[in-house]
């Protein structure tokens, strides 16, 4: 039997704003276990039998781009969830490209395998941790996400802690607290992203949304807690 290849539900050739400051590719992994009611990528939670995207294809196209592009960054879905991730990320290195992982932090151990080889870490953190089953729908999810975090920073990465806020799911009680935690942990570079009704299949979400929350007040009460900090609004 050959190796096990990388099952990718998507592929986006070129974005400005997944990788920080530089232009990449973006590699959406097949599957996550997980279901937020948010999530703007549902199609991507079911875990196939086989990639709807071959490997071989993407990583050609890669190949194409370098010189173009500085980086690809691997998402999902949940894309510590393939056990092949650490064999694609090689891949993809070995053509000169720096390495962006985004992931939600449900498998620490394969995320700390890989950490080696990745450039930058975009973490998602849903909720306090003893919150998590009411984003998730999955009893003690928020367990290894503190892990997680604790093997991010670690490993000396460069990485940002991100959450999506809405106000049925995240009110202001509990995203003050959720930021006080992350403060304690050491968090140093914590990003707040509005929720986006795209993909949302949750009408209940969609229609209970707020545009501009969190407001300034709320913001002005978490700045504080770290060095860097900052609103992903939409346009």
């Amino acid at each position: 039997m050959g190796r096990a290849t990388l099952k990718v539900g998507g592929y986006t050739p070129f974005s400005a704003t997944e990788y920080p400051g530089l232009l990449s590719a973006v590699i959406f992994v097949q599957g996550c276990p997980w279901r937020c009611g948010y999530c703007h990528n549902p199609h991507l939670q079911p875990r196939t039998g086989d990639s709807p995207l071959p490997w071989d294809g993407i990583l050609a196209a890669l190949a194409r781009r370098v010189g173009l592009l500085d980086a690809v960054v691997f998402c999902g879905g949940e894309a510590t969830m393939d056990p092949a991730l650490g064999e694609a990320i090689a891949d993809v290195r070995a053509l000169g490209f720096r390495i962006g992982l985004e992931t939600a932090g449900i498998y620490p151990d394969r995320l700390a395998s890989v950490l080696p080889l990745v450039d930058w870490v975009g973490l998602d953190v849903k909720a306090p941790f003893s919150l998590y089953p009411v984003v998730t729908g999955v009893a003690g999810s928020g367990d290894p996400v503190r892990t997680s975090i604790a093997a991010v920073q670690a490993s000396g990465v460069e990485y940002e802690c991100r959450t999506t806020v809405h106000p049925a799911q995240l009110p202001p009680t509990q995203l003050v607290a959720l930021a006080r935690a992350l403060s304690a942990l050491g968090v140093g570079h914590y990003v707040l992203q509005e929720f986006r009704a795209t993909g949302c299949q949750d009408d209940a979400l969609v229609t209970s949304a707020v545009s501009g929350y969190p407001g300034e007040e709320l913001l002005e009460r978490i700045k504080p807690l770290f060095p860097r900090f900052s609103v992903r609004r939409n346009h």
